[in-house]
């Protein structure tokens, strides 16, 4: 059975593949696994309908069968623990590849969305130059940590997994900042992911939506 996934019917980042359905996409096609994707509006996602899927009323969704899932991770973790291509069979490595994924959304990844969002909630105050100097500074740390670590290895545990993937996804949310061009092997470590087919492929079919949703004047 085919799966199917939500996706913003206008994504905020206009294609860039920034949204969370983008790490969806991309581990279902690593894996290679054919799915479908429901578009929804706004509105949509605050309707009972969807707030059954997302009881947080957001993207993405995963339903295949009597399975609904909700939360990119989760559904990330799930694709890779049902097909081969993401996980190792190695218990350890196996283990460490699903560590990384959580140290992606649960360390990494915080202090850059904090650091994105300031500026459309903050941005307006004289004081913000101050408060992004401070916020920034914690992104770099975490970077200089993750950077250490990663040192001029290709992934961050031997071969790809789903680490590297959630791993990508996240420091790209730096994007336009200047930020990861700071750090070489980082920014390498990025390009290496953006350059695998599959990924490609799941940043084409996202950008196709919201050129679609531009031509609607959505």
């Amino acid at each position: 059975m085919m799966p199917t996934i939500t996706a913003f019917e206008a994504s905020p980042d206009h294609g860039r593949g920034l949204a969370r359905d983008m790490r969806v996409r991309w581990a279902l096609e690593e894996v290679g696994q054919p799915y479908d994707v429901r578009l929804v509006s706004f509105s949509e996602m605050k309707q009972p309908a969807h707030l059954e899927l997302h009881p947080f009323g957001q993207i993405p969704t995963y339903e295949r069968g009597d399975l609904a899932l909700f939360e990119s991770g989760a559904i990330v973790l799930h694709v890779a623990q049902h097909h081969p291509g993401l996980l190792p069979d190695e218990p350890n490595a196996r283990a460490r590849a699903v560590n990384w994924m959580f140290a992606a959304l649960n360390t990494v990844e915080p202090p850059i969305v904090e650091l994105e969002q300031s500026r459309y909630m903050l941005g307006d105050y004289v004081w913000y130059g101050e408060l992004r100097t401070v916020l920034e500074h914690r992104v770099r740390s975490r970077l200089d940590q993750l950077a250490r670590r990663l040192g001029d290895a290709k992934w961050l545990d031997g071969a790809f997994s789903a680490g590297d993937l959630m791993m990508v996804m996240v420091l790209r949310r730096l994007e336009g900042t200047g930020i990861c061009e700071d750090y070489p092997h980082l920014s390498a470590f990025v390009a290496r992911g953006e350059a695998r087919p599959a990924y490609k492929r799941a940043f084409a079919a996202q950008r196709a939506v919201a050129e679609s949703a531009r031509e609607r004047g959505l």
